[in-house]
């Protein structure tokens, strides 16, 4: 174990804030037409910051989002969940690693917004990253790369949940179908909207228009579009919902493995070369 770190409190804490950003997203998503705004992580942590109390809920959050940083990277370039080297296990690591990288953006956000009302823009991180991915030698290359990265992390995540392999990380107390079930239907949700959100990044590197790049909200508008698409809209919406109780699942079951110096080295390929 490396010595200084709670990886279980981190890992639980950022499960926690997660999960909480998730049900304000589908709550957003739900109530839009009667409060508006967007169904977004920042719009969610934008409507919490006006509630009492907001820059402490916020604070917190932007906390509890680092803690689950530290515990991807655990994942990722340590290998805590001990997935292994093979071309899959590399794979779903990377993409554990590109989301904490995506979630530091979040947990800057929120500490800016808590601390000093800054933080950032208010607009999709989606095309704030594709505005700078373009910018960059064979910037659309490389975009369409990483949108075909968010579709691959998308397909992992709705994998995860029709597989159920979600379940050996988790000590549920007996058999607890209504749960297991919740927890599918999450990842299932999160997993296809990421999946589109990936689709409409990669369209915008095919364009060269970091315009078209899609966030969260994006995606379920793109839903929304299509034929029966308020009944997709809600139902996904409402699997935005199931996400963000499996995420306080997470918090309360999950099996935390702390890692140590010994598994950093075992996990990366190159480490004994």
């Amino acid at each position: 174990m490396i010595k200084g770190f709670r990886f279980d409190v981190l890992a639980k804490g950022g499960y926690v804030a997660r999960g909480v950003v998730f049900l304000l997203v589908a709550g957003l998503a739900l109530l839009s037409g009667l409060i508006g705004g967007r169904p977004e992580t920042k719009s969610a942590l934008s409507t919490l910051l006006e509630q009492p109390l907001g820059r402490v809920w916020v604070g917190l959050i932007g906390i509890g989002i680092l803690g689950f940083v530290a515990w991807r990277l655990a994942q990722s370039l340590a290998d805590s969940d001990g997935h292994g080297t093979n071309g899959k296990a590399l794979a779903i690591r990377s993409a554990l690693l590109g989301s904490a990288i995506t979630y530091l953006g979040l947990a800057g956000y929120a500490l800016g917004k808590a601390l000093f009302m800054g933080g950032g823009s208010e607009g999709s991180g989606e095309k704030d990253l594709a505005g700078w991915v373009m910018s960059q030698p064979f910037g659309s290359y490389l975009a369409i790369a990483i949108g075909a990265g968010f579709i691959l992390g998308g397909v992992l995540t709705a994998a995860k949940g029709i597989s159920r392999k979600f379940e050996r990380y988790l000590q549920l107390p007996g058999q607890n179908e209504i749960v297991t079930l919740i927890c599918i239907y999450g990842l299932v949700a999160r997993g296809m909207v990421f999946a589109i959100a990936g689709v409409l990044f990669a369209y915008a590197g095919f364009r060269v228009d970091p315009g078209q790049a899609g966030s969260m909200g994006d995606a379920l508008e793109w839903l929304h579009q299509l034929p029966l698409g308020s009944f997709l809209y809600l139902a996904v919406a409402m699997g935005l919902a199931a996400f963000g109780i499996y995420n306080l699942v997470e918090a309360r079951y999950r099996i935390v493995r702390s890692p140590s110096i010994a598994d950093a080295k075992r996990s990366i390929p190159m480490a004994g070369s």
